[in-house]
């Protein structure tokens, strides 16, 4: 895998309950609402689960998402392509932390910081 190894810890404060920030993470259509600028592979399940195998692509860049864990309060993408490492989210009533770390040619944190963002956007006009 061609670039640098890349950590990043972000948690931000939401307006909303755990329950549904829980749908917007787990749920393939509410993520497609606020992952607005990728693009998600064909026949994505209503939901989540561990063993799901899917891809997204950021231009032209594709991204393998495999689910290791999806529970009530977090979840965890094992990546390859191109981010080759992990992604776990963890989540309670009025926070969401996200957890990156891979080796990518793409800036992972402004990548994370942007999606974290818009993540919020779309819990706030939700209420």
């Amino acid at each position: 895998m061609l670039g640098t190894f890349q950590q990043s810890y972000l948690r931000i404060e939401v307006e909303a309950p755990q329950t549904v920030i829980r749908e917007n993470l787990l749920h393939s259509q509410q993520l497609r609402r606020w992952l607005w600028l990728q693009r998600f592979s064909e026949g994505l399940p209503e939901q989540l689960h561990p063993g799901l195998t899917f891809t997204t692509w950021t231009g032209p860049v594709a991204i393998q998402h495999r689910v290791e864990v999806a529970q009530s309060n977090c979840l965890r993408l094992l990546l390859s392509q191109g981010i080759d490492g992990y992604h776990e989210w963890y989540w309670g009533d009025g926070w969401v932390q996200s957890r990156l770390e891979g080796i990518s040619l793409l800036p992972l944190n402004l990548g994370q910081t942007l999606s974290l963002l818009r993540l919020r956007q779309c819990l706030t006009s939700k209420q």
